[in-house]
């Protein structure tokens, strides 16, 4: 089963959107797109073991077959979730549960050949996509855990609860896998601080801001900010993830040098991210705009290293200005 995409007007160009003066939303410019565009990856050159590292623009599934087997460490699936809503010019509807099912399997065995036996794949989701995705990935991989974090932007729902979640499912390829606990400690407020007989703080911290310990993570993160207005790291991208996100994924489950996958990249977080944190990468994305979106980032990410909310090798709290 393909995709079920329709065609939508002809997104206008956010050149030509105004907006308010503090603003920080990326924008393309039209010399941005005649300068990025020729920096595209090619199909042919994303299966060349002399590739540099890069955004593709094409469709994923006819994509995958130019991949390298046993190449890829990390795979970051965010697929479009089992929503009607708008991507740029195209639109994904809403299907059945065991139709969706069905399209994110055959999106899933698409790359699995490309993955190392020791490979990661984290697949996100909403409640409702989380159906789907636990059913294909029971069945194919090792399912190790649902990540929910907390999404605190969006409208409350008049005649139901508001979705103020959203799920990643951690799964591996096999028995061995990566994961790096200590690159992605959590700084917590301590609450009841304990002493010891010395009076001195037990496995916590003193600090003018407050107590706080720095931890291993769980599985409920409340510490994400959805891009908005005023981050530069923010895009027009409907559905963006946070960079910090992202940052969490990429530290637990690879190393430095290992290439991580991103089918749907969208506005390029993945890319984004793997960059800075010195891993290889790959994106795939249909329309042009989010792929010369994701280029852009790339560029200013060379010399804008920082990950905002991450901070000496921990993530600190919701809103914090580092």
């Amino acid at each position: 089963m393909e995709r079920r995409t329709e065609s939508a007007p002809q997104q206008q160009k956010s050149a030509s959107k105004k907006r308010a003066p503090r603003n920080r939303t990326l924008e393309l410019s039209d010399a941005d797109r005649q300068r990025l565009t020729p920096k595209l990856l090619k199909p042919q050159e994303i299966g060349s073991a002399t590739r540099s590292d890069g955004v593709v623009c094409g469709d994923c599934m006819q994509l995958a077959s130019e991949l390298p087997e046993a190449t890829v460490g990390l795979l970051i699936l965010d697929p479009p979730y089992n929503l009607s809503r708008k991507f740029g010019a195209r639109a994904f509807r809403k299907q059945p549960i065991e139709e969706y099912t069905l399209w994110l399997e055959k999106v899933l065995l698409a790359f699995l050949p490309a993955l190392k036996p020791n490979a990661t794949v984290y697949i996100c989701g909403d409640w409702l996509t989380s159906v789907s995705i636990f059913e294909v990935a029971n069945r194919h991989l090792f399912v190790r855990n649902r990540i929910t974090w907390e999404r605190e932007k969006g409208r409350g729902a008049k005649q139901n609860w508001k979705n103020n979640s959203e799920d990643i499912w951690f799964c591996t390829v096999g028995q061995e896998f990566v994961f790096n606990v200590d690159e992605v400690r959590h700084r917590r407020r301590v609450i009841a601080p304990y002493r010891n007989q010395a009076g001195r703080p037990k496995d916590w911290q003193e600090s003018a801001a407050g107590n706080y310990r720095d931890t291993f993570p769980s599985n409920l993160w409340t510490d994400i900010s959805i891009p908005f207005w005023s981050m530069p790291e923010n895009t027009d991208h409907p559905t963006q993830k946070s960079e910090k996100l992202v940052a969490k994924l990429i530290l637990a489950s690879s190393a430095k040098g290992d290439l991580v996958l991103d089918p749907f990249t969208g506005s390029g977080s993945t890319c984004v991210v793997a960059q800075k944190l010195e891993r290889r990468f790959l994106g795939m994305e249909w329309e042009m705009e989010y792929a010369l979106l994701a280029l852009r980032r790339l560029e200013l990410a060379q010399d804008q290293r920082a990950i905002q909310g991450y901070h000496d090798g921990v993530f600190l709290p919701r809103n914090t200005t580092k």
